[in-house]
């Protein structure tokens, strides 16, 4: 491996044309300069000198060197430079994913936030729930991720992770505006239609742990992918549903009911990080989400 100081010092006598004046570039003595290029002739196996009681030259291997030290010694000027960068927000990289209803009120307005802030910042964005999300951060692949945990059900393997909780909210029951409760206990709802998203979204296929936490199987005949149409599936008399209350927008023919049995149910919004990151841009982001989020 030949050593990058001896690479300057070569460089440098292309530059001066005397290892006096190499000495000078790199800021040691003469004869400090020419053992430094007589120890590159040994580590590179090749005659890079032809030296004279006045005069020093370069010879064909020496030219060819130089040639490859100056692209190396670029390079690594330049990754000290990256390197540096990256040790700070604006030069650093954030790869985020988050879920839909957190997307909207929390994340894409902080990203936006970060990049007026950062236009150097590199920047990408996922919409992801957070079964495949939270793998995603400890495998590397992600930066940070913004999920959620229901209360009372199995919470998402953490292992490796930093959590950081956001804010906290009760599930809802949305129902048609013709019942006219307005709490809701679920085991009265045991023969009714349900409205849910997929199994694979919302973490642990919500609707169907929470009916069976109250004693019952729920007979599904409605799915969607995200809570706007499963609004729109109630608020048209197909079923009732659970809801978080940050996805429930009041429409007309709703009722969104607060739900007594079981009680405590809620879900925690929370930031995922891998445990040793120490990335300054994460730090940022962490702190704007909890100031958006308070």
């Amino acid at each position: 491996m030949l050593a990058t100081r001896r690479l300057q010092v070569l460089v440098a006598l292309a530059d001066a044309g005397s290892i006096a004046g190499a000495a000078a570039v790199v800021g040691c003595s003469a004869a400090a300069a020419s053992q430094q290029l007589t120890l590159l002739e040994r580590e590179s196996g090749a005659q890079l000198l032809e030296r004279s009681a006045r005069s020093v030259r370069l010879t064909g291997a020496g030219e060819l060197l130089v040639e490859h030290a100056r692209r190396i010694l670029t390079d690594l000027d330049t990754a000290e430079q990256e390197v540096a960068a990256a040790g700070s927000v604006g030069g650093g990289r954030l790869r985020v994913a988050s879920f839909s209803t957190a997307a909207r009120r929390l994340v894409v307005p902080v990203l936006g936030t970060l990049r007026r802030r950062h236009p150097r910042l590199r920047l990408s964005f996922a919409e992801l729930e957070p079964e495949h999300a939270l793998p995603a951060v400890r495998a590397g692949e992600l930066d940070a991720a913004v999920t959620h945990r229901y209360h009372l059900l199995a919470a998402p393997d953490t292992h490796g992770l930093r959590t950081t909780t956001l804010y906290t909210e009760p599930l809802l029951l949305a129902a048609p505006s013709t019942v006219g409760a307005h709490t809701a206990d679920l085991r009265a709802f045991t023969d009714a239609d349900w409205v849910a998203t997929y199994p694979d979204r919302g973490f642990q296929a919500v609707t169907e742990l929470t009916a069976r936490l109250a004693g019952f199987e729920p007979r599904i005949t409605c799915r969607a992918a995200g809570y706007p149409v499963v609004l729109e599936l109630v608020t048209a008399g197909l079923g009732v549903a659970l809801v978080p209350r940050s996805a429930a927008a009041p429409q007309p023919g709703l009722r969104l009911l607060e739900i007594t049995e079981p009680a405590g149910l809620a879900r925690t919004v929370e930031l995922a990080t891998r445990a040793a990151d120490a990335s300054p841009a994460v730090a940022e982001f962490r702190r704007e989400l909890r100031v958006r989020s308070s």
